[in-house]
């Protein structure tokens, strides 16, 4: 079973890029995008359902802003749209759905690097997505989360940890709640658990040479439960092209 997260950064701009033939190849079960920047109303055929795979969204109110949708080989079992918070549903930042014991959900976490009140958001969203991730993990499903979580756990996490200690995004709460979402809550980072010592970077800034120099960050995620975690074999970094300023993330998991 492969399973592909990636932030679009704007799904009309990456499939003139190139993400729609991608996707063809990649032979994907399971695609969560984040940013999409776009009301299911502005989406072509080929963005609503690539090569036949279905497709659930949660676009933002606002035009051209957040949004996130996944694609299935299968049509879901049942769908959730959206956190039940509004301040959040407002922007497009959670859909779930599930086929039969397995849940796969697409995230994207609040940045808050443009301004100290969308900070005080990103900490309100990490007050009520905890006890989600909670109530999430007691069901007893085989779950994966997918997404930006815009948060570097560990300094192996980005390249410029020492210059970042104070930034959004490396804070010191923001790492301490993911380390709880990990050690206290068991969702399995399964990225570090497959490669403990390899950075699998995700995110350039698009100032500078961030990408060339390989500057970057791990903020795409994929957390699973346990059972799901133990069965995942390889991963990689889709970096052959650029679709955004991130790259997808690829798992592959053995199949039950």
């Amino acid at each position: 079973m492969r399973v592909i997260s990636a932030n679009v950064n704007g799904i009309r701009s990456a499939y003139k890029k190139g993400f729609y033939e991608y996707l063809a190849r990649a032979d994907a079960d399971f695609v969560c995008l984040q940013e999409l920047k776009a009301q299911e109303a502005d989406l072509s055929e080929e963005m609503k359902r690539p090569h036949g795979m279905h497709g659930v969204w949660h676009c933002a109110e606002k035009r051209g802003y957040s949004g996130v949708a996944v694609y299935s080989r299968r049509e879901p079992d049942a769908v959730q749209i959206g956190m039940g918070v509004e301040e959040f549903d407002r922007e497009g930042r959670f859909v779930r759905a599930d086929f039969g014991n397995l849940s796969v959900v697409s995230l994207y976490l609040p940045s808050g690097s443009s301004a100290e009140a969308r900070q005080q958001a990103k900490f309100r969203f990490l007050d009520v997505f905890y006890p989600m991730l909670a109530q999430m993990a007691a069901e007893g499903r085989d779950m994966v989360v997918c997404g930006d979580w815009n948060i570097a756990h560990q300094n192996i996490d980005l390249k410029n940890w020492k210059g970042n200690l104070k930034n959004s995004g490396f804070l010191p709460e923001e790492r301490e709640w993911i380390g709880k979402v990990i050690h206290q809550l068991k969702w399995a980072d399964v990225w570090r658990q497959l490669y403990p010592d390899v950075a699998g970077y995700t995110w350039w800034s698009n100032r500078g040479q961030a990408y060339a120099k390989d500057v970057g960050w791990r903020i795409d995620y994929q957390m699973a439960t346990a059972g799901l975690a133990a069965r995942a074999q390889q991963a990689h970094v889709y970096k052959e092209e650029k679709f955004s300023d991130h790259a997808p993330l690829v798992v592959d998991y053995a199949d039950v």
